[in-house]
This record gives structure tokens, C-alpha cells and sequence, in this order.
């Protein structure tokens, strides 16, 4: 009968234990994830992935509803940084979502405005009155920098303190292995480009002897 009744005490040591074994094993795949953007094998991984995705938008024919120019290359750039990822944190699962999110708005829109067209009825759109910017301005000076990070950390607006600061950690890291794998694309880019415009110069006669 002893043995059946259950220790309060012992039950709050082995909920503890699994609570900082838990939080232990979660450090250390963060540890592991920031250290896997500082090296050269993922930084590799990511430029194949990156002219994958540049060449297809190169290949595209333009569209209306394709972004254009430097928008089109940095989308391209921000979603291979997310393929690399593998969809393990809330950022690069915000970025692979976000072009569908938007083509569904756009596709709703334009039903909106052709019902709209066909029934005669334009609603007038009236001000609104943001109770969201007077609270954002009462807010605590953290508060609003910890919403204004939660802002710039895709996936991140609504998440809590410790969330965010985690997906900002791998954000940083995985953005700064993006800068160095574009900086050593275009480096090697300028590089063969200059090489074939010096190979395609006609050579130059010597000058006439007097």
C-alpha cells in the first residue's frame, strides 16, 4: 500500500529535472544552429541554392504580378536563405509563406473589385481610428523596441520576448552568411566578366618600326 501513494516531492524533483534537461537540449540546438551559418559547408549549400533561384528569375517572363529588378533578386535571395534553412525556425517558415499569403490578398482583391464593377456598389472607404499607434505610444520604451524587432524578425509580430530574441539570434546569423555568399558571387561574377571582355578585345598590332 506504500508503495502506491506517490511522493509530492519527489514528483516536483523529476519535473524540475526534465525542465532544465528540456531547456538544456533546446540551448544547445540553438548553439548548434547559429554555428551551422558561421560555416563553409552551409555557406556553400546556400550559393547553390542562391543561383538555383536566380536563375529561374532570370528565365521568367515578366509578369504583372512578378516583382521586377532588385525586389525580384532579393525575394529570390531571402527564399533560398529559408530553403536552407529547412523550415526549422519561425523566419524562414514566414518567408516561404509569405508570396503564397500575398497572392491569395491579391487574388481576393481582385474578386472584391470585380464583384464591386458588376453590382454597382463601391463602399466608401472611411477613416479609421488606429487604437493600436496610441497604445503602441503609451507603451514602456522596451516594449515598443521588443515590437519593433518582433516587427523585423519575419514570423516573429505577435511572439513573446524569448521567442523572438532566439529567431533574431539565427536571423542574424543566417543573414550574415547571406552577405558573405552574395559578396563572393558578385566578387566572382565581376571577375569572369572582365576576363571575357579583355578576351574579347581584337590584339593590338605593335607600332610600326622607324
Amino acid at each position: 500500500m506504500a508503495s502506491m501513494v506517490t511522493n509530492p516531492v519527489t514528483n516536483a524533483n523529476s519535473d524540475r529535472t526534465k525542465r532544465k534537461k528540456k531547456k538544456s537540449m533546446i540551448m544547445e540546438d540553438n548553439h548548434q544552429s547559429h554555428a551551422r551559418w558561421k560555416s563553409e559547408a552551409q555557406q556553400q549549400i546556400y550559393s547553390s541554392k542562391l543561383l538555383q533561384a536566380l536563375s529561374q528569375v532570370s528565365l521568367n517572363t515578366p509578369s504583372s504580378s512578378a516583382p521586377r529588378g532588385g525586389r525580384a533578386v532579393r525575394e529570390a535571395a531571402d527564399r533560398a536563405l529559408a530553403v536552407a534553412a529547412k523550415g526549422r525556425t519561425r523566419w524562414s517558415r514566414a518567408i516561404l509563406t509569405s508570396r503564397l499569403k500575398l497572392k491569395f490578398r491579391k487574388q481576393k482583391r481582385q474578386r472584391g473589385a470585380a464583384v464591386a464593377a458588376v453590382t454597382g456598389s463601391s463602399r466608401s472607404k472611411k477613416p479609421r481610428f488606429s487604437v493600436s499607434k496610441l497604445k503602441s505610444k503609451s507603451l514602456p520604451a522596451v516594449q515598443r523596441k521588443v515590437k519593433v524587432l518582433g516587427r523585423l524578425v519575419p514570423g516573429c509580430r505577435k511572439q513573446p520576448l524569448p521567442i523572438i530574441l532566439e529567431e533574431a539570434t539565427d536571423y542574424i546569423a543566417a543573414l550574415e552568411m547571406q552577405v558573405r555568399a552574395m559578396t563572393t558571387l558578385a566578387e566572382l561574377l565581376s571577375g569572369s566578366g572582365a576576363a571575357s571582355s579583355d578576351s574579347a578585345l581584337p590584339p593590338q598590332s605593335p607600332p610600326p618600326s622607324q
